[in-house]
Order: C-alpha cells, then structure tokens, then sequence
C-alpha cells in the first residue's frame, strides 16, 4: 500500500496560475430523486437482533429501498427531468447526456433510455426534446462510474462540446443478501448535475486531479452469473446482490485513496500534510458513515509521514499516544504494499497496514480526531445519514447536501478549494479539487435536495423482506407522483416480434 509523494517545497503550487489557462468548466446544478421506501435502521435492528448503537454509529439512520416499479432508469429520468425544471435547462443546449451506473440492466444501450423517457415527458408538455445531437454515453465502474461521467462530460465541453450544456446522472441500486455484513448499507436512488463554462455551484480542476487503479481480483464484483434464471413475472424487480469481501475492500479503498492523493500531490507540487490541514472541507465516496472517516484518517496520517514540515514528528506523537513502535509506523506508510496478494480465502481478513489500523482506532478518542477530521468531513454528513449507499450517486448527493447546509447555516464557501474524492471497487479512484463558485448559494437554492427527501414511506418487515426478495409486497402505498415508472416488461420471444426483459415507461405527474 505504497503511495509515495516526492518532496516539494511548501508554497511551490501553480494551482491558480495553470486554472487560470484553462476553460472554466465545471457544475451549476444538482437535483436528486430517491424512491419513497424507507427502511429504518433502528427498527430494522430489532427485525435482525443487531445492535442499534454500533449500526447508528457506523452505518447511520436509514435507507431507501426501490419499489415494484422503479429501475435505475426510472431513477436516473426522474432526476434528470427534475434538473431541467429546477434549473429552468433549455434540453436542446444539452449536448452530452452521461450516465454513471453499476445497476445496469441491458448490456447494450443505457443513457440513451434515460433520454427516450425524458424527451417523452418534454413532448407532453409542450416543450423541446434533448439535442438530437446529444452524446449518450454510460459509464461502468463501480461506484466510481459517476465521476469518470463527470470527467468526460468535461473534456467534452472543453473540446468539440464547446458553447453546449452536459447532464451527467448518476443513478444506482445497492442490495446485499439479507444476513450479510452489507445489509444494512442498502440504498437507492440518482443524482443529476449540470455541467457548463462558467459554472455557477463550483468549477472543476482537472488540470490538478489525481487518479489511480489496480486490479483487486475479488473485493466487491458483480459477475453476470448472478442473473442468470430470474423470473421477473411476479416483480418488476431484477436482484443484484454483490459478490464482496468486506475488510479486503476496505483494504482496497484506503490504498487507492492514497495513490490518487499521491497523484494529485505529484501534479501540484504541495506538500501533502500542510494541503490537507487547509483543506476546510471533504467529500468522498460515502458507501456508510465510518468509511470515509477511516480513510481520510489514514490519509491524514500518510500525509504526515510524506511531508516536508514536522509531520513526521507529529505522527510520532500519535504513535507514543499509543504506545506504538514510532520507527515501524512511519516505515509502514512509506513502504510498498501489494493489496492484490491479499486476495484469497486464506489471506482476505490480513490487514496490509496493521500498525495503521490500529492507530486508526485509537486516533478517535484523541483530541486531534475532531479537528483534522470530523471537522472536515462535517458539511452534509448527518443528512447523509437518512439516504443508505447509492454507489456512484454517494458522492455527488454529499455535495448536494453539504451545499445546502451551508446555505441554510449560512456558512461562506465562496472561493474554497473543496476536495472531493471517488473511488470504485475493482479498483480505481479519482481525487478532484473544485473552487466554489460566486453565484453558490443561488445555484444551491435550485437543488430541494432535501425537499427529494421528504414525505418517506416507513415499510414494515413483511414489506422488506417482499420487496427484497424480489416478491409482491402487500399492502405498499403508491409512490409520489412526479416521478417515472415501469409500465411493463415484454416477455415475446418469436421470430416476428421479440421484446423480452425489455421495459415499457411512463410518468406519473
């Protein structure tokens, strides 16, 4: 788990100067759709006989679950056709339509539906259809399908996009087997965002990013043998439970986080711990609350140990804290770790950096924890807490949320650099800086971020366990209008009219 950074001397960044050259590009708009169905998590623990402390402290409060009518499709549309009315979008600007998904349920097409459903519903009202000339691309890579959407809408609006608008949507289904360790981190729902020149939420530098990748074999897949025999006749629903290992992915989300940090330092030429202490705020791929909160600390604690100040001398006063081995601490976040050799039956639960770790847990209950990280990590977090994992759309809806609260708490973000980093199990992960906007707070108003949120439906557990089980569950409301849904899914298989598995939308006004 190496990820050195070469020494660089402190105040050497040409961050502004080479921002300053480049085409300012970046998100005016947010919008987000998520079903009604809410699980609650405390009375999900009495359903499961798992402790509500622990689960509230490391998971969060609740999660939404997808209805009998609902897709990633009907998702994605929904919060799609929502940005184009909040944000008052004429569709024929918008030339690049991305989606970022790992629920896909064809194999051939994919933003391309989202488009169909979307042109539909403007038909209906009178207004134009997206560009005919729109680019309809969907994006595969984990959780992290979203940005790499975001990144290529980007470059598409610098290049031959020039002038134009982009949508990148990010729309995903996250189930887990009942009884496994990811059960509880379920979640469904997409996140939709504008992207244009002059940006008026936070322009993108992507000059300045980092990105990194290595393949990890087996710590969260999704093979398609799982498919393979579902009958769709009694529920629209198609089950996608994942194939993971959880401490090895854990394993392998810190380490990438680490190489693309590294990336971004090479790029800028800063020094990692003296950047990471000014940084005021974070947002990363979120699957549940602890996660982020133990990656950014062993970030914060590889900083220390590449960085040209004292940091090194601090990390050593966090290992006398803890009555560790100072000398073999810091060794152990320079050396070179490969992850991937942990990837067997025999080896899956071995800790690449176990001195790390260990601090890890300890550093909560230090002083230092709620100042370099909770801190950091703070805008948007407890609102998070109600939404469960929604994979690619995680990290895009911290943003939407940490914007509102700043808004409603009044909280001046104009000009910050905020940092925001993507990760995708398999694996790869992009750290991205971006610099808020001076029109902000107008663009944050547009997002009813948490209006998306309101009027939940509370499921009980026979409803759960229907609607998880891919079965009818009895006596479900109806859900919220203003939304699209599956009308039905074709079954014919003769050699004049085929449509099986295909599905069949409309919108519900």
């Amino acid at each position: 788990m190496s990820a050195s950074c070469p020494k660089a001397a402190l105040g050497s960044d040409t961050t502004s100067h080479r921002r300053m050259t480049m085409t300012n590009i970046g998100i005016s708009g947010l919008a987000a759709y998520v079903p009604p169905y809410r699980v609650k998590l405390d009375e999900w623990c009495e359903w499961t006989d798992q402790q509500w402390s622990k689960i509230s402290a490391v998971v969060g409060h609740s999660f939404r679950m997808r209805g009998h009518e609902h897709s990633v499709y009907t998702m994605a549309a929904t919060a799609v056709l929502r940005l184009i009315d909040q944000y008052d979008i004429d569709p024929d600007s918008v030339r690049f339509l991305g989606l970022g998904t790992e629920s896909s349920l064809d194999n051939s097409a994919g933003a391309v539906i989202v488009k169909g459903m979307v042109d539909a519903a403007l038909e209906k009202r009178g207004k134009p259809a997206l560009s005919r000339a729109c680019e309809v691309p969907e994006f595969k890579h984990a959780c992290l399908g979203g940005v790499y959407a975001m990144k290529s809408a980007i470059r598409a609006l610098a290049f031959d996009g020039r002038g134009s608008k982009a949508i990148v949507v990010c729309a995903d289904i996250a189930e887990y087997q009942r009884g496994s360790s990811g059960e509880p981190t379920q979640g469904a729902g997409a996140i939709a965002m504008l992207l244009e020149e002059d940006p008026k939420l936070a322009t993108v530098d992507l000059i300045n990013s980092g990105s990194a990748s290595d393949y990890r074999i087996m710590d969260f897949r999704k093979p398609m043998l799982r498919f393979c025999g579902q009958d769709r006749s009694e529920s629209h629903q198609v089950q996608d439970f994942p194939v993971f290992n959880g401490k090895y992915s854990t394993t392998c989300y810190i380490d990438e986080t680490l190489h693309a940090l590294a990336d971004m330092y090479r790029r800028r030429g800063i020094d990692p711990a003296a950047h990471l202490q000014s940084v005021k705020h974070l947002f990363m791929h979120r699957p549940y609350r602890r996660m982020p909160e133990n990656g950014f600390s062993v970030a914060w604690f590889w900083a220390l140990a590449n960085s040209d100040s004292d940091g090194e001398a601090r990390l050593r006063e966090y290992a006398a804290l803890a009555e560790m081995d100072g000398d073999a601490l810091v060794a152990e976040l320079r050396a070179d770790h490969t992850i991937a050799s942990l990837a067997s039956a025999e080896h899956l639960n071995d800790d690449a950096m176990p001195l790390t770790m260990a601090l890890v847990r300890l550093f909560r209950r230090m002083p230092d924890f709620a100042d370099t990280v909770e801190s950091k990590l703070a805008l948007g977090s407890e609102g998070m807490s109600d939404l469960g994992n929604l994979y690619t759309a995680a990290l895009p809806a911290w943003m939407a949320s940490g914007f509102e609260e700043a808004l409603r708490d009044d909280i001046d973000l104009t000009g910050q650099e905020i940092l925001t980093l993507g990760y995708g199990s398999g694996d790869a992960a992009e750290v991205i800086p971006m610099y808020v906007a001076p029109g902000w707070r107008e663009a944050t108003r547009k997002m009813r971020f948490t209006e998306a949120l309101e009027q939940p439906i509370d499921i009980t557990r026979d409803q759960y366990e229907a609607l998880h089980d891919g079965r009818r569950a009895l006596g479900l409301p109806a859900s919220n209008g203003g939304e699209f849904f599956i009308a039905d899914v074709g079954r014919k298989t003769d050699h004049k009219f085929q449509d099986i598995g295909i599905e069949y939308y409309k919108y519900r006004a």
